[in-house]
């Protein structure tokens, strides 16, 4: 499948989008052929469910999508993404059925669906186009599909083949792009820079840490987004159970997803001054690592005691951070898959966000339905404060008790911050448990489509 629509005026089947209360209703409008093949098929409309409607010769004439009822809907991101499978290869148009302001997301669904990972093993799928409804950006949702494409490649992809210099290639690739322009700091530069944190974490690794400063823009509000390019995580001397270094590939995955949603902005064209900052790094065990009861001095000034290395995210954001927070941005974001007290809070599905800006968090609930690109407002819990005050330092990367680990961890970050005039952080998952429509198994975008829609409105763009 593809990540592009079918050319508008290409030969395409009707598709009729059918819900279990109006197939009577459709079927009282067709010939006597078409409803006795449907009767006998026993398609009922039902969600996830599609009908290949043959001709008198017995090619297909059309075709029909189970919609579901609205309740059913209410449970499924992409409806439409559903009835993919049992469509035979070929081009689709919609015909009838489908709501106007469903219209993108379902759109968006079909091209998502079409996502393959393909680097090291042909794809066998065959191709299912869709000519994209009337009154659809066309353009506008290709680049959203195509940003997440990428976004998912980078999770899915190995660190054998993705570390710190591979990640820093993709970022040089995409300010050659777009025209926009890149630094990178490397290895021992880090601490002549003064980014301590982030050499810390990855000093023990065969390739080099570094941070990657993209910027592009020259005109309009500053926003800028800071990813956790952990691109493998070890657990550091504090050494992970094989079991939990399973999905660690993905410990990248708020690098990618900022990737993503810097690729989008700049492709729209969206009129603000962007920087993209991404501490690249992996955990590793070597005679160099750092070690639980290490205190480090942050860029910012503010020591942290180590009390486990696997709590190494926020290490490397926070120099980052502090970095990013010294020029003022309007808005800054960081998104990092930091804590597995997030996916026991909210599940594998919800991005769950902290922010103090009310505008920021208003505009972005709003958004996100209609982008279907779900989140979820947690607190900066200022009581919790206490728990990452260690004593002999002034934070804790890794506070005992068990408790608030999201909302700890992004206090943590808070601290870091302060000049910006927003402040969001997003403690993703990244990745997609099991398949569902629209959605592979593997890597994912989660955020950035939500973030994107409500930038208009806290931006003034």
């Amino acid at each position: 499948m593809s990540a592009s629509f079918a050319a508008p005026d290409s030969p395409a089947l009707p598709l009729h989008l059918i819900e279990p209360d109006g197939l009577e209703i459709w079927l009282d409008g067709q010939d006597a052929r078409v409803r006795a093949w449907v009767k006998a098929s026993g398609f009922t409309g039902a969600l996830n469910t599609a009908l290949m409607v043959p001709g008198a010769d017995g090619t297909p004439e059309a075709a029909l999508a189970g919609y579901g009822t609205a309740a059913q809907r209410a449970r499924q991101r992409f409806v439409l993404a559903g009835a993919l499978p049992g469509l035979a290869p070929g081009t689709y148009r919609i015909a009838s059925g489908l709501p106007d302001d469903c219209a993108e997301t379902e759109s968006l669904g079909w091209l998502l669906a079409g996502y393959r990972f393909t680097r090291y093993v042909a794809d066998s799928d065959v191709t299912k186009l869709l000519v994209a409804p009337e009154g659809v950006d066309a353009t506008r949702i290709e680049t959203l599909a195509e940003a997440e494409g990428l976004t998912r490649d980078l999770v899915n992809t190995p660190t054998s083949d993705l570390g710190p210099e591979e990640l820093e290639a993709v970022a040089r690739d995409l300010a050659q792009r777009f025209g926009a322009s890149i630094e990178v700091i490397t290895g021992d530069a880090l601490l002549e820079r003064n980014f301590p944190m982030i050499h810390a974490v990855g000093r023990a690794a065969e390739h080099a840490p570094r941070l990657i400063d993209l910027r592009w823009g020259d005109a309009g509000p500053t926003l800028t987004l800071v990813g956790k390019g952990v691109c493998f995580d070890t657990g550091g001397l504090n050494l992970k159970p094989g079991a939990s270094m399973g999905l660690m590939k993905k410990d990248m995955g708020g690098a990618a997803n900022t990737l993503g949603l810097a690729q989008m902005i700049m492709a729209l064209g969206l009129p603000v001054r962007l920087r993209l900052l991404i501490p690249a790094v992996e955990n590793s065990v070597a005679g160099n690592s750092f070690r639980p009861g290490d205190i480090l001095t942050s860029r910012k000034g503010l020591t942290v005691e180590i009390n486990n290395t696997d709590a190494e995210g926020r290490l490397v954001l926070a120099d980052a951070l502090a970095y990013a927070d010294e020029e003022t941005p309007d808005l800054m974001i960081s998104m990092a898959t930091l804590t597995g007290a997030a996916r026991v809070a909210v599940g594998p599905d919800l991005a769950p966000f902290y922010t103090d800006a009310e505008d920021f968090a208003a505009a972005l609930s709003q958004a996100a339905p209609g982008a279907a690109d779900p989140v979820w407002r947690m607190p900066f819990h200022d009581p919790y404060e206490a728990m990452i005050e260690p004593g002999i330092a002034d934070l804790d990367n890794a506070p005992s008790g068990g408790f608030a680990g999201s909302i700890t961890a992004a206090l943590f970050l808070r601290r870091f911050t302060g000049q910006a005039a927003r402040y969001a952080h997003f403690d993703i998952y990244a990745w997609q448990p099991a398949a569902a429509p629209g959605r592979s198994k593997g890597g994912l975008m989660q955020g950035p489509r939500a973030i994107l829609a409500a930038l208009p409105k806290v931006l003034g763009l």
